[in-house]
């Protein structure tokens, strides 16, 4: 009970025994706590203990980063949370599963941690009802599908997915209303037709995946921004532009096409369109044998 609004605290080594204390936190200053490279030398205490003191408190931001934490409760009452990071951890699919006291959480960045279960994934933040931002890139995400259904939060807009280990079934698994989805740097070869209708979503990054094609629009109307960087495409189909009319960006850089008379209609289209290509030759001629 102080008048600190902000604390920061990094590089620290905890070494005494860690007890139950009970806190009351109504009343406090307390705005943001932001904790990184913590290191906990003595682990014979009750987990609860500690995580307890962090979940219940006042506050609305709340930062523990690169500090090897494995667990965090759910908050005993409603809670104030409006921003949460826990970059660089050791958490799992267990966090805040069933929790109903994140109602106002609006941003949760996990980043570098080790969630394995997309499934569970959309099932712990189907409570967070104001949930418009998810990081969940550098984990060890897989969806295989198989009928398993999904449920996120319906406020969710933008999912970062990136670097995890996801494949085509990712898109029986997503959020509803996502307007920004980042799928960089997984193992998708394709997207499957008819699968998600994701009729929010404006922007859709698939660099680094192994996909042999430009992906339809069948199920995203909304799409204006895509990324196919660095995978696998030797001649985009023309028919890219039926399919996504409302495209305005295309960034296809680092492909290995082949120089074919379907990739020079293809970027013809393109700058017909008024659109804009990204990562493309500037002037890309094709060279053919007289006759």
């Amino acid at each position: 009970h102080s008048s600190v609004e902000y604390f920061n605290i990094n590089n620290v080594t905890q070494l005494s025994d860690i007890e139950r204390y009970n806190f009351d936190y109504s009343g406090t200053s307390m705005k943001a706590l932001t904790m990184k490279k913590i290191i906990i030398t003595d682990m014979y205490f009750s987990q609860d203990d500690l995580y307890k003191i962090f979940a219940d408190m006042n506050i609305t931001d709340m930062t523990i980063a690169d500090s090897e934490m494995i667990h965090m409760l759910c908050p005993s009452s409603k809670s104030s949370f409006r921003y949460l990071n826990f970059l660089k951890n050791d958490l799992t699919d267990f966090l805040f599963r069933k929790c109903d006291n994140l109602a106002q959480l609006e941003t949760l960045i996990l980043q570098k941690n080790k969630f394995e279960s997309l499934r569970k994934v959309s099932f712990m933040t189907s409570h967070m009802k104001s949930l418009t931002y998810l990081d969940m890139s550098n984990n060890l995400l897989r969806h295989d599908g198989a009928g398993m259904q999904c449920q996120w939060a319906e406020s969710l807009a933008e999912l970062d997915l990136s670097s995890n280990q996801l494949v085509d079934a990712v898109f029986e698994c997503l959020p509803a209303n996502v307007q920004k989805l980042s799928l960089r740097n997984n193992q998708i070869s394709n997207v499957p037709s008819g699968v998600a209708e994701l009729k929010s979503l404006e922007e859709l990054n698939l660099a680094s995946n192994r996909l042999a094609d430009l992906p339809g629009c069948g199920g995203f109307t909304s799409l204006q921004f895509l990324n196919v960087e660095m995978n696998s495409i030797l001649t985009p189909s023309a028919d890219f532009f039926q399919s996504c009319p409302r495209v305005r960006e295309l960034q296809a850089g680092h492909n290995p096409f082949q120089c074919s008379c379907e990739l020079q209609a293809f970027i013809r289209l393109e700058r017909r369109s008024g659109g804009k290509l990204f990562g493309w030759p500037a002037a890309y001629v094709c060279e053919y044998p007289e006759g």
